[in-house]
């Protein structure tokens, strides 16, 4: 199951989307956590560092961090875990990994989340950050999950979903689709982040609804699928693996 159909404007094909993203990752990074951080009002460590909290991050645990980017979803769980020397980070895009270097000493995996090169039953918490979007096939990632996380294992997923409502999907549209790539291009004066933040909309407008993200799960062998509704806009995706 892919997460989104092809978008013709940015590739042809299902297979030419991995390399595109990284791409477009690699030249963008160095402007993604200030677009980001701003982008969320600078919210976005607080909330971060709290629902993996809420959802059952402890001190002494083993977390991977899939698709993580400049490492924003890895910090925040450092401050929970208490230091990250538990912390295992994969991610396919060079750029976004030399920046998450510089604020961590975790271990750092460059790899896509469809096959990581991981052993079997090793991590008890797993999170993705807004990135589910950007993944070639839900279904073949949650197996890969479900394979590395032990027993017990809870899977948490942060993503921006578009309303289902007509009002505010508009707005959601508004915000994210037009606003937010204007005033990343304003700040940053780089077109690249602009294009990145243009993607970002595109996938989110795109991306399967979120019954087919549970089901999903569900057909990747976890138990307790569901998705928790914030503000209308952000969802959070939780499953265990049995």
């Amino acid at each position: 199951m892919a997460p989104h159909p092809v978008l013709a404007n940015r590739y042809a094909f299902p297979e030419e989307r991995p390399g595109y993203v990284k791409q477009l990752f690699d030249h963008g990074a160095e402007h993604y956590d200030p677009v980001v951080g701003w982008g969320f009002f600078g919210t976005g460590n607080l909330y971060r560092k709290t629902a993996q909290s809420r959802h059952g991050l402890k001190p002494g645990m083993r977390l991977l961090d899939v698709a993580c980017g400049t490492g924003l979803m890895a910090v925040a769980a450092k401050e929970v875990l208490g230091g990250d020397d538990t912390i295992t980070c994969v991610e396919p895009s060079d750029g976004m990994l030399a920046v998450a270097r510089k604020k961590l000493n975790a271990r750092f995996i460059q790899s896509g989340a469809e096959s990581m090169p991981l052993e079997d039953n090793t991590f008890d918490f797993l999170t993705v950050g807004y990135a589910l979007r950007h993944f070639a096939d839900l279904e073949a990632t949650f197996r890969e999950f479900h394979r590395v996380l032990k027993p017990g294992g809870r899977v948490l997923i942060l993503e921006a979903t578009r309303p289902a409502g007509k009002i505010g999907s508009a707005l959601f549209k508004l915000y994210f689709g037009t606003v937010y790539p204007f005033l990343a291009r304003l700040l940053t004066r780089s077109h690249k982040a602009e294009e990145m933040m243009v993607y970002f909309w595109e996938t989110m407008d795109t991306c399967v609804r979120p019954e087919s993200v549970v089901a999903a799960f569900q057909a990747a062998g976890f138990t307790e699928a569901r998705r928790i509704p914030l503000m209308g806009i952000f969802s959070e995706y939780t499953a265990v693996k049995a």
